[in-house]
């Protein structure tokens, strides 16, 4: 076998790992699924009456919001799953191996990455059981699903490099949800951004989160996309230049 398909073995082996941890601990899937379910209902049967968005039903408005947050969300387990490993000495074991040093970080990010993907196509089942409908396609659907989890792929890169940082689990949790919040809350997951202050508006328009969900709701919807898909495009690569190096610069760092 030569480098390549030997690296890409350890990454499979880890993926592997971190996703039998689901199994053997099923309530980390089951958590990380209740919450984006509450999120929906409370903004459906609460909210929902007192958010104009035209014409459209608000639960078409807001379930690809709620998608790309929950892609979010689970993102910043990556962080937390790596400062659980370097707090119990597991990077360090993984160092000592004869495995590639890359295998780590793309395993436990790809893992979370199918993760993500599941909690999807659960919350969009979800969402048909309230009323949401999908407008345009399943293949449109389809690109959609893709758009979000390159979005969760790109910031569990984000979470890794904090995770890494911090090397202690609580404070991971911490250090990752107090930036995801302002950025969640300040974008057009739950309302129009034309509702909103103009100060808060213009962070919100520009806010990448806005970008990916309004591409993900004109593929889902029918609407135009318009150049949002070329902005989300642009911040998932630019989040994954700068971070995949600062993630694998602090796993090297590691002591």
């Amino acid at each position: 076998m030569n480098n390549f398909s030997i690296t890409l073995s350890d990454i499979g082996v880890m993926v592997k790992r971190n996703l039998i941890k689901y199994r053997r601990i099923p309530q980390l899937l089951i958590f990380s699924t209740i919450q984006p379910v509450m999120f929906l209902l409370l903004f459906t049967y609460v909210f929902g009456g007192a958010i104009k968005v035209g014409s459209l039903d608000y639960i078409n408005f807001l379930l690809p919001g709620i998608l790309v947050q929950t892609v979010l969300f689970g993102a910043m387990q990556t962080g937390v799953g790596l400062a659980d490993d370097v707090s119990r000495g597991m990077i360090d074991r993984f160092r000592s191996l004869p495995m590639a040093r890359s295998a780590v970080l793309a395993g436990r990010t790809i893992a979370d990455l199918l993760r993500n993907i599941f909690v999807i196509f659960l919350m969009t089942a979800v969402g048909f059981i309230i009323g949401f409908r999908i407008e345009n396609g399943f293949f449109n659907y389809l690109a959609a699903v893709s758009v979000i989890s390159l979005f969760g792929f790109a910031f569990s890169w984000i979470s890794a490099t904090i995770g890494l940082s911090v090397k202690n689990i609580e404070t991971a949790q911490v250090a990752g949800f107090i930036w995801v919040f302002p950025l969640a809350f300040g974008s057009s997951i739950f309302v129009p951004v034309d509702t909103m202050s103009s100060m808060i508006k213009t962070f919100a328009t520009h806010n990448p989160i806005t970008y990916t969900v309004d591409t993900v709701r004109a593929l889902t919807l029918g609407t135009p996309v318009g150049n949002n898909i070329w902005y989300a495009f642009a911040w998932i690569v630019g989040i994954m230049i700068v971070f995949v190096p600062l993630a694998v610069n602090r796993y090297r760092k590691i002591s």
